[in-house]
């Protein structure tokens, strides 16, 4: 994509964790704008970590491994590369490009994503999924993920094992700053990447903050995050129809452009 000042004198809210946002924020920044970095959702270790390397020791025992993020393949990977290597027939699935590009990363380059759109529904209309009677599947996974893939493997005939790898949390941030500048007019965009970020920026900016989100445009590249927004009240939902950091900075462009025109000729 050419480098364009696009989106200057643009303030974006970036709430990704802090770790996986940082092709994005560069991304805003050659193109004009001002990524403001506001990481709502919180990524850490599992506490005991005892369960997950008896599951990697087991590995010959599954037919394919499934890892639902980039996070889920390197608090994973790291671990697997220092006990074993992967086994040599066993099938590896990634729900999204991020989570594909991330196990390439590892060596990994056999990999089945979805063609659609990236998220579990669309890797379970994939072809190779659809027969899985008395295949063995591991979950690779954070806390208390979603059931959906699970479930409707397990409904195919497939004998479902998760590897919790990671934990999510909501962050201790002061908002202070952020509410005073939005209440500004200074916030001029959010960018959502999870149902659970979205929910936990929500109770992190309180009732005023709550307020400002709704008349802010909110930019996802998920009909579920999209979904959620509007069951919050959100007014202003920018379902972007690409995938991937790259697609929401097109949502971006697009957007802002669009803008400057209807402002031109109003």
């Amino acid at each position: 994509m050419p480098i364009r000042k696009q989106l200057t004198g643009i303030n974006i809210l970036v709430t990704r964790p802090i770790h996986q946002s940082t092709f994005l924020a560069e991304s805003i920044h050659v193109s004009g704008g001002n990524p403001i970095l506001l990481p709502v959702l919180e990524i850490a270790d599992v506490t005991d970590i005892t369960p997950l390397i008896d599951l990697i020791n087991r590995l010959d025992e599954f037919d394919w491994a499934v890892f639902v993020s980039p996070n889920a393949v390197t608090k994973s990977m790291d671990l697997i590369t220092k006990q074993r290597t992967l086994p040599p027939y066993l099938k590896i699935a990634a729900v999204g490009k991020g989570t594909a590009d991330t196990l390439r990363r590892y060596g990994v380059n056999e990999i089945l994503i979805p063609i659609e759109r990236f998220d579990s529904e669309a890797l379970l209309k994939s072809e190779e999924l659809q027969n899985m009677t008395e295949k063995h599947v591991v979950i690779f996974r954070g806390n208390g993920g979603r059931a959906l893939l699970g479930d409707t493997l397990a409904q195919r005939g497939a004998h479902i094992e998760y590897a919790e790898c990671y934990l999510r949390r909501k962050p201790n941030i002061d908002s202070a700053p952020l509410l005073a500048a939005w209440s500004q007019g200074k916030i001029h965009a959010v960018i959502i990447t999870s149902s659970e970020g979205l929910h936990n920026l929500f109770d992190i900016i309180g009732t005023l903050g709550q307020q400002l989100l709704k008349t802010t445009p909110v930019f996802t590249a998920h009909e579920r995050i999209a979904q959620a927004a509007r069951e919050l009240g959100l007014k202003k939902i920018v379902k972007v129809p690409y995938a991937g950091d790259e697609g929401l900075l097109k949502g971006l462009y697009i957007y802002f452009q669009s803008m400057e025109r209807q402002c031109f000729f109003e």
